[in-house]
């Protein structure tokens, strides 16, 4: 069973969003998210940063409102909050998505 972590973090300001979205680590996290099909699993959304480093940027994701996190026995697992996201800022998570794929072919 999934059990959502509570959180009342709606989608930040803007700059906060853009911010989180800046760092390559957590842009290739969200590229990740955004390729899945519902939550992924937290160790196949990161590989060359520590695990304390890749929950540092989970965390900035989550205080963003761009993500939440769910775990289900005993694993941990983000998803990406891409409705709410495109309500508060119309295309965006598509364009940078766009972008950041564009980046890697």
């Amino acid at each position: 069973m999934a059990t959502a972590i509570p959180t009342s973090t709606p989608v930040a300001p803007l700059q906060t969003v853009l911010a989180a979205l800046a760092d390559p680590v957590r842009l290739e996290m969200v590229r990740r998210l955004s390729a899945a099909d519902g939550p992924v699993a937290c160790f196949e959304l990161y590989e060359g940063v520590t695990k304390a480093t890749a929950s540092h940027h989970f965390k900035i994701l989550r205080e963003a409102g761009i993500t939440s996190r769910q775990t289900r026995g005993g694993a941990t697992y983000q998803e990406l909050l891409s409705a709410e996201v495109d309500a508060a800022y119309p295309g965006l998570l598509a364009a940078v998505v766009s972008a950041a794929d564009g980046r890697r072919g």
